[in-house]
């Protein structure tokens, strides 16, 4: 088996770490593939850990025990938050977005992959600590933001379901009031997605009222889960709100002026 070099090494174990968040990895696992001696793979994790720290762009943590390791924890910089959070306000400032009804258009950055991902970095670097067992959000839009935070935390995604379908077997449907139009709608899961007694997060593209919110926190009482914490890209705080969970929220619509302009500003609960 080849030998590498200590930048090779390093290179390598960056680049597992960082595409495995929150994953533990052993280092055996390490020693194995790259053919190094387990005192040698730990002087190397240390030269990483103390580059990701400097650079501020996350933290290696070690695991204890005999089934122990290392993990990448997830993190964004002030300075590149601040970056995006500017950015995204920038983008969703332009009058064209405005649709009918003085809705949004915010469809487009959530289907842009270097949006979500940073987005969904930010997000799960705050919520980390929670340790979540899953990331929950509702068909169809918020569904690629989800999918990150699931991603950098390391937990699976649910995804709540307006319509049921035979595929998923037998689900459990909740009616709940809908914060954008204020009708009954419905949400539903099936009874294969969610363990009893998990810990959710729920992470979403826009939150208005909290409509959805409390359906979620609804749905998950079905199956003795709990929601021990909220995420969203953008708040609306035009619209009073419904929910009474505390949430936090990357940028902020303040609704339009009386020159048409569009109201965003960063956020600062995270």
């Amino acid at each position: 088996m080849d030998k590498y070099s200590r930048n090779s090494r390093v290179s390598i174990i960056t680049k597992i770490l960082t595409e495995n968040p929150n994953k533990i990895m052993s280092l055996n696992y390490f020693s194995d593939i790259l053919n190094a001696a387990k005192s040698t793979i730990s002087e190397d994790i240390l030269v990483v850990r103390e580059i990701l720290e400097k650079l501020d762009m996350g933290r290696i943590e070690t695991i204890a025990g005999a089934t122990g390791g290392v993990r990448y924890i997830v993190k964004v910089s002030e300075k590149e938050k601040e970056k995006f959070k500017e950015y995204i306000c920038s983008t969703l400032s332009d009058k064209s977005r405005v649709v009918p009804g003085n809705f949004l258009y915010v469809t487009d950055i959530m289907l842009d992959p270097e949006v979500v991902s940073k987005a969904g970095a930010m997000l799960a670097g705050h919520f980390i600590k929670l340790k979540p067992d899953y990331i929950i959000t509702v068909e169809t839009k918020g569904v690629p933001l989800a999918y990150e935070v699931a991603r950098y935390m390391g937990v699976p995604l649910i995804v709540a379901r307006k319509n049921s379908k035979v595929t998923e077997g037998t689900s459990v449907t909740i009616n709940y009031v809908s914060g954008t139009t204020g009708r009954l709608s419905t949400m539903g899961l099936s009874k294969r997605t969610l363990k009893t007694s998990s810990r959710c997060l729920f992470i979403d593209d826009f939150l208005r009222a909290g409509g959805t919110v409390n359906g979620i926190e609804d749905l998950l009482r079905e199956f003795d889960s709990e929601l021990i914490g909220i995420g969203v890209l953008v708040d609306n705080k035009e619209v009073k709100k419904t929910m009474t969970q505390p949430y936090v929220s990357i940028v902020d619509y303040f609704g339009i002026d009386e020159k048409g302009a569009i109201r965003m500003k960063p956020s600062t609960t995270i």
